[in-house]
């Protein structure tokens, strides 16, 4: 690695190869692993503008309540896999629930419902959640697509 130049002096060079390939495994691990990270049920939602909840502050996960067309309910914290949960009573995970909305401050809670569902079927998913112990639910929806821009 230290080699003499042509005056006699020492020149040290620092092989960065090595480094560079490390680099790129972990960039394709990234690009990987970030696709899987983003974990949930399918659920049309409809568009609105509003505001998306910043967590990154946040120690706290956010409880979702995710209602596909046919009925069915899925939960999820986090970055946790969604579960199949009963959508009258939020079993099996209902003891979870009730602990992590028993924390201070609560963490966000909000429901995923699918833009053909009946508004009694949200309406029940948030009472479910109300009952378990959810102070604020709030409601998620996808972003609208852009307007077409002006002449």
């Amino acid at each position: 690695m230290a080699r003499r130049s042509s005056h006699g002096r020492l020149k040290a060079e620092i092989n960065i190869v090595p480094y560079i390939d490390v680099m790129l495994v972990l960039l394709v691990i990234f690009m990987v692993t970030a696709p899987l990270l983003n974990q949930g049920v399918e659920v049309d939602l409809p568009k609105a503008a509003a505001e998306q909840i910043d967590t990154r502050d946040q120690e706290t996960e956010v409880l979702v309540l995710s209602v596909q067309k046919n009925g069915a309910c899925y939960l999820n914290v986090g970055s946790e896999k969604a579960q199949s949960v009963n959508c009258e009573n939020l079993e099996p995970r209902l003891a979870d629930v009730r602990e992590r909305l028993s924390r201070k401050p609560q963490p966000p809670v909000l429901v995923r419902a699918d833009r053909e569902l009946k508004y009694d079927e949200v309406i029940k998913a948030m009472t479910v959640l109300r009952d378990a112990g959810a102070v604020k639910v709030g409601l998620s929806t996808a972003v609208p697509d852009e307007p077409p821009r002006g002449r």
